[in-house]
């Protein structure tokens, strides 16, 4: 998915910065362009891995330099990484980055830009089952009616999708799900990995070895010529894509968080299925009924519930 973690165990600084939020808010609004670049592209015929590779041949120059510098400059960070340790970040970067983006590509080839949106948005909640069933975390159940809101959400939309537009439902949904379960286990391996280096490094070697797969992954099924041959269209949204949704939010987001902390950074995110929704329906013609509205509404109040339920436990740990 390649979009930064929320986090909420950070503690914001008490002062308003409006230049913080302003950086997490346009940050949150590019991400939120992903899928609308996608299902544009897709409807000029190109294939979920040409727009994955589009995407990753955009962001892979940025985050190879910044890797190339933080290497050059950081010696004793440098000397620090062993074999075992770059393997390890490779291979969870391709979790994070790799399997769990071509999923949700393939995904949205079934399914709208603004439900795959809400989909991805209960990643949270995956997070918690997963830190519970493998990673010997607490379960808090004060948590779970903000699970059930934001599910109910999902199933308004779901059950007028299942009556209105049904095709592919199904396999939409598993696709968009199991993109946010992958990303949710790689928030768990990540912030494990990031204990042995610095987060910029992690996420560049993670960031950089997800391109260069999903960049070979495309020329193995379509040809090494393919990313050449596309036309102009195609190649304007995999650049957008790219820049857009991708390389420009990430450093916002990244600034935004530095001015403000994670946590009043992470509060911004529930303005991403907002925007997809608003984007989705002038640029793609989708549908917004008082279904989408409701179920839309029920999905971001659960999320808010869940961060303020998980910030009191946090405070009370």
């Amino acid at each position: 998915m390649s979009s930064p973690p929320a986090t909420f165990e950070a503690t914001a600084p008490a002062a308003f910065d409006a230049v913080g939020y302003a950086l997490a808010i346009a940050g949150a609004g590019l991400f939120s362009t992903k899928g609308i670049f996608i299902k544009l592209a897709y409807a000029h015929g190109a294939s979920a891995e040409t727009v994955l590779a589009l995407r990753m041949a955009v962001a892979l120059p940025v985050y190879a330099v910044i890797l190339g510098v933080i290497l050059l400059r950081d010696g004793a960070g440098r000397r620090a990484l062993s074999w075992r340790t770059v393997g390890a970040t490779m291979l969870i970067g391709m979790l994070g980055y790799y399997f769990s983006s071509y999923v949700d590509f393939l995904g949205l080839q079934f399914v709208s830009a603004q439900y795959e949106r809400l989909v991805l948005f209960t990643y949270p909640f995956f997070v918690l089952l997963l830190g519970v069933l493998f990673f010997s975390e607490r379960m808090s159940w004060s948590m779970v009616p903000a699970m059930a809101i934001s599910y109910a959400g999902i199933a308004v939309i779901f059950g007028w999708n299942l009556v209105a537009n049904p095709d592919g439902l199904i396999i939409g949904t598993a696709l968009v799900m199991t993109a946010a379960l992958s990303f949710a286990l790689y928030q768990h391996l990540a912030k494990r990995q990031m204990k042995r280096m610095s987060p910029a490094l992690f996420t560049c070697i993670g960031m950089s070895t997800a391109a260069i797969a999903a960049i070979i992954q495309n020329g193995v099924i379509n040809g090494p010529q393919s990313l050449l041959d596309v036309d102009g269209e195609i190649l304007a949204y995999g650049l957008a894509l790219g820049m857009l949704g991708t390389v420009l939010p990430s450093f916002l987001m990244n600034a935004g968080m530095d001015r403000i902390g994670a946590r009043a950074t992470a509060s911004t995110a529930g303005l991403g299925p907002v925007v997809t929704a608003v984007i989705a329906v002038i640029a793609l013609g989708e549908e917004f009924t008082l279904f989408h509205a409701t179920g839309t509404v029920l999905v971001i109040a659960g999320i808010a519930l869940f961060g303020r339920a998980e910030r009191r436990l946090s405070a009370k740990a």
